[in-house]
């Protein structure tokens, strides 16, 4: 496992995150994992040199930060583990309980300390935008999160690249943290943010992690995977286009010997957008798949081939379901 800088901090993070929203409750989502079955998983990262694994607790309504931080804290040091989560979408019917409030935040924080059994996050991530909350609420909490020791770094996710370069801007005018992270999705079905967001992180030495190489699944090469058949989100992807372009990848993977989800990772890790990319796993072996993914060079024309079909389309900026981002025209 190689190690890489996290932007322009001091920060040494595993080229790999492992992505731990499949891990907590099935009960949350059918395609989620139990604690049973995501403890080899957890095991298997760390075996392989992952220290870099990003929660929420959104994910599985707070499961997630225990399943996940109970493991490897009983497994290894604490001081040894890059640990991230976020905080953002509702988590009861309390109308204070979601958004990026002060109140919110503050109490977000201390409830994922509470439940991951650590006095602090390595990165704290809000995970969109909330335009019902001023900006300067929002960076002034995150920077006191941060000078009160409960995370040592903020980062930021899903929203458009305006929104996030203005929550940037306010916390330089201001003197409070900036963000350092931006983790936003990125695959072969998905790639608007080349436009405008990486181009930003990139001038402004911002980390960017990447999460859904495959597309929620799409590109997984087959239709039984249990996230298949269990979620929602995928109503974004399966047109013309996105088929041919799966198409594409199957045929690669076919030629190279490798999965097609290997395929799918190989051009995210190999894109050089990515500072770290984030991969899901559903077994110990997508763990070791993963590895050898990032292992895979695609050629320029390999590389071509698979990015030829793709068209402009709508941004993703939420997790709304009903919002499917449509295809643009090509013309």
């Amino acid at each position: 496992m190689e190690y890489v800088r996290f932007g322009q901090t001091g920060l040494k993070v595993s080229s790999l995150c492992l992505g731990t929203m499949g891990i907590g409750t099935s009960k949350w989502k059918g395609w989620v994992l139990d604690e049973e079955k995501s403890v080899p998983i957890l095991k298997k990262a760390l075996d392989v040199g992952i220290n870099f694994f990003d929660m929420a607790d959104w994910y599985s309504t707070g499961v997630n930060e225990q399943v996940v931080a109970r493991t490897l804290l009983s497994l290894t040091d604490r001081e040894k583990l890059v640990l991230a989560t976020k905080a953002f979408y509702p988590m009861s019917d309390d109308p204070n309980d979601k958004g990026l409030s002060r109140k919110h935040l503050m109490a977000s924080i201390d409830k994922s300390l509470k439940q991951m059994g650590t006095d602090y996050v390595d990165l704290y991530v809000i995970h969109a935008f909330d335009p019902e909350t001023p900006i300067e609420e929002t960076m002034s909490a995150m920077h006191d999160i941060v000078k009160s020791g409960k995370a040592r770094y903020i980062g930021a996710s899903t929203m458009y690249s305006w929104q996030f370069a203005k929550m940037n801007h306010v916390a330089d005018k201001n003197g409070w943290t900036r963000f350092v992270n931006m983790q936003c999705q990125y695959s072969l079905l998905y790639r608007e943010e080349e436009r405008e967001m990486m181009p930003y992180c990139k001038d402004e030495g911002i980390a960017v992690t990447t999460f859904s190489p495959l597309a929620r699944g799409y590109l997984a090469g087959g239709g039984s995977a249990p996230r298949i058949a269990h979620d929602l989100y995928l109503d974004w992807f399966g047109d013309e286009i996105d088929q041919e372009i799966a198409k594409r990848v199957n045929e690669i993977a076919a030629k190279r010997g490798k999965t097609a989800s290997q395929i799918a990772q190989a051009w995210v890790i190999g894109s050089g957008n990515s500072t770290v990319p984030i991969v899901g796993t559903e077994s110990p072996e997508h763990v070791t798949a993963a590895i050898e993914a990032a292992a895979i060079e695609l050629t320029a024309e390999e590389r071509a081939f698979l990015e030829e079909p793709y068209r402009p389309r709508d941004m993703i900026n939420d997790y709304n379901p009903v919002r499917r981002p449509r295809a643009l025209s090509k013309a």
